[in-house]
């Protein structure tokens, strides 16, 4: 094992583990297949380590090359923080905040925090990228986000929520939906409709799994989609309801475009609302100030 590491050859193996093949990466890097495996090559003999197995699908990291990869992911986070703390002595006039969130929360945080953050910070750069429940747990735990969104999520010790608030799911559905009739249902009355659903990696569509097992009934949606937009749209189209919180869709409630029914059973209504960020890191300045704004000002956390 030699006395050296050479940080930059980490680069070319992680980018092969998050990209899951060699060519994969290769492209992302912008070099050659053989150069991601050279450099691969070099800091396993460097480590004395074996570092991927290698499978017909892609590459895999041993053990010995997942805590390569815990310690790159270390040293960009101490980096961001060197980051921070020089974007502290600039004022916030420079930087970047990083979010991770669930569709169901982008309305609320647009006509809210984000409004008051561009206006006060005009010179911070905003990321923000969607994704299902597992999609945002994952990529706050691996550093890929620094706030994340995400709606009912389960115990993962590598999180840490920073506000909870509950927010029931709701049955959402048309304006010709005889709501002076059904004032609340059942999850057996939810099972009579036609029915548009997330897909399984989202909080929402776990959700009703839990229901569908505690109470021995089937949903039996006719749509599945990863898009709330795209629920929304059945539903507003006359297709038939869907489920969802009720900040996702309190634009088109105030529009009169969409309503929400109590949906009567305890693992719907005690379903709730997180903000996020991995346990231990430490925010930029600016990323602790959007997520002060966020607690704050989000309609889902008050």
């Amino acid at each position: 094992m030699s006395d050296n590491l050479t940080d930059s050859r980490i680069v070319y193996f992680f980018e092969a583990v998050r990209c899951g093949t060699i060519r994969a990466a290769a492209d992302f890097l912008n070099v050659a297949p053989s150069a991601v495996s050279r450099q691969i090559g070099l800091l396993e003999k460097e480590l004395d380590a074996t570092l991927v197995e290698r499978h017909a699908r892609g590459v895999k990291p041993t053990d010995a090359g997942q805590c390569v990869i815990e310690y790159f992911r270390e040293q960009l986070a101490h980096r961001d923080d060197l980051l921070s703390r020089l974007q502290e002595l600039r004022g916030l006039r420079t930087g970047q905040v990083n979010i991770v969130l669930g569709e169901g929360f982008v309305s609320d945080l647009l006509s809210g925090p984000m409004q008051t953050f561009c206006k006060h910070y005009p010179s911070i750069k905003v990321n923000l990228d969607l994704g299902g429940t597992n999609d945002v747990i994952r990529k706050i735990g691996e550093d890929e986000g620094e706030i994340g969104l995400v709606y009912n999520p389960p115990q993962e010790p590598k999180l840490v929520s920073r506000a909870i608030k509950r927010q029931p799911m709701m049955a959402i559905v048309g304006p010709k939906f005889p709501r002076k009739h059904v004032t609340s249902m059942t999850v057996h009355d939810l099972a009579k409709y036609p029915l548009a659903v997330t897909h399984a990696s989202y909080g929402t569509c776990q959700m009703l799994q839990a229901v569908e097992y505690a109470e021995k009934i089937r949903f039996d949606p006719v749509m599945t989609t990863n898009s709330i937009a795209i629920l929304k749209q059945f539903v507003k189209s006359g297709l038939g309801i869907t489920v969802l919180p009720a900040f996702a869709v309190t634009t088109e409630m105030e529009a009169g475009e969409l309503y929400a029914v109590d949906i009567t059973h305890p693992i719907l209504a005690d379903a709730e609302a997180h903000l996020v960020t991995r346990t231990g890191r430490r925010l930029s300045v600016a990323s602790n100030k959007m997520l002060q704004m966020m607690t704050a000002q989000m309609r889902a956390f008050r």
